[in-house]
């Protein structure tokens, strides 16, 4: 697979494009933060009206990488939905692309902060997956060790020829990686936010998305 290749823990991983990880020995793709139906939600609470082909486009995506990849496990890190009431309000034709992504492979579903419990999906739903070397959780802890986490949906804030661009990333150290949002309409947490700055040791490196990916030292 194209993409970035680095070493975690002993184990050969690859960035892609889209933001998802390759795990090639095990022939596992991980997703993080794909937020299906955010536009859906958006407008059931009364909030910005977005056009609503931010799931269609996710799962446009995530159907290349696994037709790519040939995967046999694939993993989604967590607010794969923008809240438990999206996963039920998914459109059918939506539903049913997603059960065809899901069908022949194991699928496991580990909790995030907006789908904190199981949805109506097949699949295996976990608040964890420990699959070693790795431990697949949603939020990175304070100690932890040879963790791959999602959540803060990390963006690298550069300075080009007098201007300033941002990129979603991921960011990844000894101890943990930080996998930037696989989601359509997702904001991000800048590298030089406190929290990034305090879970990433000094010598971090950001991983810039695009084709192919640009490895850079964190920004902060």
């Amino acid at each position: 697979m194209k993409g970035y290749e680095f070493i975690f823990t002993g184990v050969k991983l690859t960035l892609l494009p889209s933001g998802a990880l390759w795990w090639p020995e095990e022939r596992l793709l991980c997703v993080s933060d794909l937020h299906l139906g955010k536009s859906e939600r958006m407008a059931r609470k009364g909030g910005a009206i977005l056009p609503p082909y931010d799931t269609r486009d996710t799962l446009h995506r995530l159907q290349t990488d696994i037709e790519a990849s040939n995967a046999r496990t694939v993993v989604c890190l967590g607010d794969s939905f923008d809240d438990l009431e999206a996963s039920d309000n998914l459109p059918e034709v939506e539903a049913i692309w997603l059960a065809r992504l899901m069908a022949g492979r194991r699928w496991v579903w580990i909790e995030g902060n907006h789908d904190p419990g199981p949805i109506e999906f097949a699949g295996t739903h976990l608040a964890e997956l420990l699959q070693p070397p790795l431990h697949f959780r949603h939020i990175a802890r304070v100690g932890a060790a040879g963790e791959i986490t999602g959540h803060f949906h990390p963006k690298a804030r550069l300075h080009l020829k007098g201007r300033s661009v941002s990129r979603p990333c991921m960011l990844f150290d000894s101890d943990r990686v930080i996998m930037p949002s696989y989601g359509t309409y997702t904001g991000g947490l800048r590298t030089d936010h406190s929290v990034l700055s305090r879970l990433m040791r000094p010598e971090a490196n950001a991983v810039l998305l695009g084709d192919p990916p640009q490895p850079i030292p964190m920004p902060r």
